[in-house]
């Protein structure tokens, strides 16, 4: 494997020529530059483009198993450093399992810890970012240590304390996006790796089973079952299951035992073979031809279900993953209780808009439970509604699914959604979804929803649907939500900003707010707009036992 590796060059503050040293396990590919003090772990995957320049800042770490993709620049300063996880002091350190993506910046001194997402051209420089965190695009992260286990959105400026203690914590669906990219690139590091090597590549062209180390213990699979019935997306996201060390399970339910979530399962499957456990899915799928099958991956030592993904309907076998993808969710103790952004909206052919199945993965992701209830026009009138069955998952495709099957049974009635908080035993939501013509009803039209409690452990930062003109009235959506949190016994404030404090999170404080009257928040509120007009404003909910926010949602932009 050619690779453009370099010692560092003499100067004042190094005399050493310190040369790189990269792990056999790892693929560095030829068109990327390594200079200087750089001390990369085994199966890391360096892309083509990157430049890492251990030559004015050093020395350089990266830990085992992550990636630098292509494009990526890392340097550091003659002054300054960071403490690694073994106690040593290093210009930039990067831990294991992290993913530092196309055309990031990680400028020193800079510590990214492990099982990180620093996503496209973001930039991190004399900061700390923890363990389990995500960094979406475009961010740029400055002189400020983010705690581990945060998510920090696309275009967010993070340059003091504050802003870092106040961002929300990742979710599943976090970790499920970054582990599943760095399980991609471990498979691209072991593929490249095996590319250069006659006797592994062999197997392959044959689609025979071939078995690789991937250097941390566990036997990695390039098998291609090219034979099998599964779907090949399906058959890769086997492959990765059993590389990260995950057990392969499989349940089936038939069309009742669906509805209700009551899933049984199917014989267990020992093995860590691919050809074995694709055989063994195989049999399931035709003992129960005509039912629900789900592929489910499992981590025995966390003893939990990191995957969940239906592979067969009663039509058929399913040619394409549910979500479109391979996702693989991460074993992680800092997992987040409850989900701040909502999945993506489930792909279906179902009647189920991707409006309602975002309000869905929304409701789901605040720990909500899910419920159903019709009533023909004669009930509609007397508002006396027949409740559905108990809808017991918490996983999006499976309640949607099951939302479908009811509407579908009751065409020609009124149908709503119920979004139930079960630690408060309340409703937080009524939304009717189908009316007696049949067609659904769109969420953001409907009148009878009630907003969702805003979670106190997640303060949600983004802008409304329907942000309020500029000429200081308030639109219906606005309102709704300060009826909404007066209701639960939130306090409303306000902030404005200028373009430039907009840019850098600088935002000033309108008149406190007192009354707890509708009437008068509003006129409050549009007083604020008024006396800030061609600036942001937006809509801080307080909650005044916790102190602390509950939610901040832009209400006016400039324009």
């Amino acid at each position: 494997m050619a690779v453009r590796s370099l010692a560092a060059p003499p100067t004042p503050w190094s005399k050493n020529l310190a040369e790189p040293k990269i792990d056999s396990s790892a693929y560095v590919h030829s068109f990327s530059n390594i200079i200087g003090d750089v001390r990369i772990g085994a199966n890391v995957l360096v892309a083509p483009g990157t430049s890492i320049r251990a030559d004015e800042g050093f020395p350089f770490s990266i830990g085992e198993n992550s990636n630098i993709q292509d494009g990526v620049v890392i340097h550091g300063l003659d002054e300054g450093r960071v403490k690694g996880d073994d106690g040593q002091s290093y210009s930039v350190w990067i831990g294991k399992n992290t993913s530092i993506t196309h055309m990031a910046l990680v400028h020193g001194p800079a510590y990214v810890g492990n099982n990180c997402f620093i996503g496209f051209r973001s930039t991190v420089f004399n900061a700390r970012v923890g363990d389990n965190c995500i960094v979406m695009m475009h961010a740029l992260i400055q002189d400020v240590e983010i705690p581990p286990g945060k998510y920090i959105p696309s275009g967010a400026i993070i340059t003091n304390q504050q802003q870092a203690d106040r961002l929300p914590d990742v979710t599943d669906a976090d970790l499920k996006f970054s582990t599943h990219v760095i399980g991609v690139n471990q498979s691209l590091a072991a593929g490249y790796q095996c590319s250069e090597n006659a006797a592994c590549i062999a197997p392959l062209r044959n689609e025979v089973g071939g078995h690789t180390s991937n250097g941390g213990g566990r036997d990695r699979s390039y098998a291609y079952a090219g034979s099998s019935g599964l779907d090949s997306s399906i058959v890769q996201q086997i492959n990765q299951l059993l590389a990260q060390g995950y057990k392969i399970g499989s349940e089936h339910a038939d069309k009742r035992r669906f509805r209700t979530s009551s899933w049984r399962s199917c014989a267990p499957i020992d093995s860590n073979n691919p050809s074995e456990v694709i055989a063994a899915l195989e049999a399931c799928l035709k003992e129960h031809e005509g039912e629900y099958v789900r592929l489910l991956g499992i981590d025995t030592e966390a003893k939990r279900r990191v995957l969940e993904e239906i592979i067969q309907r009663p039509d058929g076998p399913v040619h394409k993953s549910s979500n479109g993808k391979v996702s693989v969710s991460a074993p992680s103790a800092a997992s987040a209780p409850a989900q701040r952004r909502s999945s993506a909206p489930v792909a279906s052919s179902s009647n189920v808009s991707s409006g309602l199945s975002e309000q869905i993965s929304q409701l789901l992701a605040q720990g909500c439970k899910i419920g159903l209830e019709n009533a023909d026009k004669r009930r509609f009138r007397t508002s006396s509604w027949h409740s559905g069955p108990a809808i017991e998952s918490t996983r999006v495709a499976d309640v949607v699914a099951q939302v479908e099957g009811f509407v579908k049974e009751h065409q020609g009635e009124y149908v709503r959604l119920i979004g139930i908080d079960p630690k408060a035993k309340r409703r937080v939501v009524e939304e009717i979804i189908q009316r007696p013509d049949g067609k659904p009803t769109s969420f953001a039209a409907t009148t009878a929803s009630v907003a969702p409690a805003p979670k106190p452990a997640a303060v949600a930062s983004r802008p409304s649907a329907s942000v309020s003109s500029s000429n200081g009235s308030l639109s219906s959506e606005t309102i709704a939500s300060v009826r909404s949190l007066l209701a639960q016994g939130y306090k409303i404030g306000t902030e404005h900003a200028d373009k430039r404090r907009f840019r850098t999170s600088s935002w000033r404080s309108c008149s406190p707010i007192e009354s707890t009257r509708d009437s008068e928040v509003i006129a409050a509120l549009e007083a604020c707009m008024q006396e800030h007009s061609g600036e942001y404003v937006r809509l801080i909910g307080i909650d005044p036992a916790a102190k602390r926010r509950v939610m901040e949602e832009i209400i006016q932009k400039p324009n």
